[in-house]
């Protein structure tokens, strides 16, 4: 069974075949999906893809892959976003992203969206879902107040996407805390930040794989 894995920013196409050998293309965008219809005995994975200012990927094109047998996994971005919306209509969702969007927890798009150099796949903004996540288990730690984190999160949702970073939430979080306090949370954003989106990516494929070798 051959694997076909969208994936961007969120890991490497290089890391990423460390764990499954599959055939890894850029990030998905409308109308990627529908020459895989006619393809026999693949498996598809949703991880990154366009969003907001480009054509992003339809429900409908799932849907088609779905109806002909087709299993696809959805995780860590784009993949999550729409796993969580296709889920009852056999979508697999994995990763703590797909479980936020199907619970909730979020609903924007943004909260995914991020700006990448088209040549390298390469970020060049930061997640706010990766933010957000980081900057509640630092209210969880007692680094900070609950309140004092989403503040920040706030003030950091209402900046356009591809200027969001953990740069501009350490400029927002100088002005909202104590100095002892900001220098707490910045020292555990550089040393103990977990990119959520990338361990998500990486549940993706590890999940792509056992499914392939059960079906041997």
């Amino acid at each position: 069974m051959k694997a076909i894995i969208f994936l961007g920013p969120s890991m490497s196409h290089d890391e990423a075949r460390n764990i499954l050998d599959a055939d890894y293309r850029p990030p998905v965008k409308r109308g990627d999906l529908i020459p895989i219809y006619s393809e026999n005995d693949v498996i598809v994975g949703i991880i990154d893809g366009v969003l907001l200012n480009e054509s992003a990927v339809g429900h409908r094109e799932i849907l088609g892959l779905l109806e002909r047998g087709i299993t696809v996994v959805g995780g860590g971005s784009m993949g999550a976003l729409r796993a969580s919306e296709l889920k009852d209509f056999g979508m697999i969702g994995v990763g703590e992203i797909f479980e936020m969007y199907s619970s909730g927890v979020i609903e924007g798009d943004d909260e995914v969206a991020i700006v990448f150099n088209p040549e390298t796949l390469e970020p060049l903004s930061e997640a706010l879902i990766n933010i957000r996540y980081n900057l509640e288990r630092a209210a969880s730690l007692g680094i900070i107040s609950w309140s004092q984190s989403e503040d920040i999160i706030h003030e950091l949702k209402s900046i356009y996407f591809p200027q969001r970073s953990y740069e501009k939430a350490l400029e927002i979080a100088y002005r909202k805390l104590k100095e002892n306090e900001f220098n707490t949370l910045r020292e555990y954003l550089i040393n103990s930040a977990k990119d959520l989106k990338k361990s998500d990516a990486k549940l993706v494929i590890t999940t792509i794989k056992n499914l392939i070798y059960s079906k041997k």
